[in-house]
């Protein structure tokens, strides 16, 4: 028995006592749910470097910690202590959510539009009108990712976020993950699941976070399923402490005419993983996915995508973009998968790392996998340092050397977080680009 498997069956041991697994469960369905990824997990343990998946990330420093399940039983955090992350006065909602269970007095609630509902997903468990077991499940895969399978065994809260047929909600829903650190690691997994019915219109923005320094790992689950016609911006923003572990999958299903604009942002963590996977489902679904990553010292961050297209005419478009300091080391795996049926696809992809520092490493590998005849798909990947051609025409014009760079590092993200409708997002993105890399105001660019 290898040492990874060893720790798994610590870790499902300690996790299955300390969630209290024997006490009654109300809904057959979930305690089937929930077995299901329990038994997929104890099968497929954590993956190594052996796995291709997970080649160039090395969750060995993961795996040897026995993380015991948090609780959420946190007294000491307040308003004052969420305000950093908080963008409650130009959200619709903000959920917040301590150590992965929802905290309604930190939250601020609002009534939404026509029926739109953000709340508790283990209070919409609870109430069958909300018929959360007809989603939850249905698109994120326990058999493709072994951490989703240890999410759905284990999960106890999270959000669910429902915008009924037609209605748009104007402003963003932001749901505000909280972690905090205790003298014991701990894990949480939240559970986010979204629901837009047809021509439904909703921008939801996700925030993963830490009160202090400290160990712990967040192992997260976003399934959003857009239907007909309907329009979902969602955003991720990643600032976990940088002594934490950070493991997400965001899975996407598109109907006919559905649109998906994704922006993710990896800025904290020790060890982080982010998988998004989308699927376009109906003719006509378009996708668009931008990140940023910007990590330094001894950080590692790795982005898995799949743009899935399964239908005639969808288009799909990716800008990823990194940011490299230190010992710092990223990982970018893209595919483009077009099958058989989608003729008429043009999808492009593209990867652009910065190293800042001779020690920094990037792997990319963009992918294209098509059996179609009649596409048009591109991908494309760069690695390198700042150009000095621009440093040298920056100076030229009186900026000081320093300056220039940061100038120029600040540009590179900036292209992608120009991209962001959600304003407060936006400047919040742009205002620590700025501030890690020590870019005077008078030079930084200005968004509304």
């Amino acid at each position: 028995m290898t040492q990874v498997t060893e720790n798994t069956d610590l870790w499902l041991a300690k996790l299955s006592h300390t969630h209290g697994d024997g006490t009654p469960v109300v809904h057959p369905w979930l305690e089937r749910f929930r077995k299901n990824g329990i038994d997929r997990f104890a099968a497929t343990g954590l993956p190594s470097h052996r796995h291709e998946e997970w080649r160039h990330t090395n969750l060995a420093p993961l795996s040897r910690i026995p993380f015991r399940a948090a609780t959420g039983r946190h007294s000491s955090i307040t308003r004052a202590t969420i305000a950093a992350h908080s963008i409650a006065s130009e959200a619709a909602i903000e959920l917040v959510f301590v150590d992965g269970f929802y905290t309604p007095e930190l939250s601020t609630l609002r009534p939404l539009d026509r029926g739109a509902r953000a709340v508790s997903l283990a209070d919409a468990i609870e109430n069958p009108v909300e018929r959360v077991e007809n989603y939850l499940g249905r698109f994120a895969d326990i058999e493709a990712n072994p951490f989703t399978a240890l999410n759905t065994g284990f999960f106890r809260d999270g959000a669910y976020v429902h915008v009924p047929r037609g209605v748009a909600v104007n402003q963003p829903i932001h749901l505000l993950f909280l972690s905090t650190a205790s003298a014991e690691p701990t894990v949480s997994h939240p559970r986010v699941l979204i629901v837009a019915e047809d021509t439904a219109e909703a921008s939801v923005v996700e925030t993963y976070a830490s009160t202090e320094p400290g160990v712990y790992l967040t192992n997260a689950v976003t399934e959003i399923f857009a239907g007909n016609g309907a329009r979902v911006e969602h955003c991720k923003v990643q600032q976990e402490s940088t002594s934490a572990f950070h493991i997400g999958t965001t899975q996407v299903q598109l109907g006919r005419a559905g649109n998906f604009l994704s922006h993710s942002a990896s800025l904290g963590a020790s060890i982080s993983r982010n998988d998004l996977n989308v699927v376009l489902s109906g003719t006509g679904a378009e996708a668009m996915l931008n990140g940023i990553t910007l990590i330094g010292e001894g950080q590692h961050a790795d982005n898995h995508t799949l743009l899935d297209h399964r239908e005639p005419r969808c288009p799909s478009h990716e800008l990823y973009k990194a940011v490299l300091d230190g010992k710092a080391s990223g990982v970018f795996k893209g595919k483009i998968l077009v099958h058989q049926a989608a003729q008429k696809t043009d999808s492009k992809q593209s990867s652009r790392t910065l190293l800042l520092s001779d020690d920094a490493v990037m792997y990319s590998q963009p992918a294209l996998e098509i059996y179609a005849d009649d596409v048009k798909c591109t991908h494309g990947s760069t690695t390198g340092p700042v150009d000095e051609e621009q440093i040298f025409y920056l100076r030229s014009r009186g900026v000081s050397l320093e300056a220039a760079r940061h100038l120029l590092t600040y540009a590179f993200l900036a292209d992608v977080t120009g991209r962001i409708r959600i304003a407060p997002v936006r400047r919040r993105l742009e205002e620590i680009m700025a501030a890690r890399h020590g870019l005077p105001k008078d030079l930084r660019i200005q968004t509304q």
